[in-house]
């Protein structure tokens, strides 16, 4: 039996608030890596972030509370394509993502 009503169950995020996110968490990220990045490919890096997030969007929504788990997810399934994308070292980008995210 579940323990909460299904009442204080919180609503999935909405797209343009996940798209947000994504934007946030990766100019920070930016931020963080002391390197320019040229906007078309931010761009590029926050829609392939936004797609992963919508594919795994349950997983997610349950495990929002967790930063570590989510930045372990994050290095896994999003980091390796990002790296390549912006041609930055793999590892010094997800130093730089889990200093922005706090994973």
């Amino acid at each position: 039996m579940n323990k909460f009503p299904e009442k204080h169950a919180s609503p999935l995020p909405t797209p343009r608030g996940i798209r947000r996110a994504c934007s946030n968490e990766l100019y920070r990220t930016v931020k963080r890596l002391r390197r320019h990045i040229p906007a078309p490919l931010v761009r590029q890096a926050e829609e392939l972030y936004f797609k992963r997030v919508i594919g795994n969007l349950i997983w997610i929504a349950e495990n929002k509370s967790n930063r570590r788990l989510l930045a372990d997810w994050w290095d896994e399934e999003v980091s390796a394509d990002i790296a390549e994308l912006w041609e930055v070292d793999r590892e010094q980008l997800q130093r730089a993502f889990r200093a922005a995210f706090g994973g």
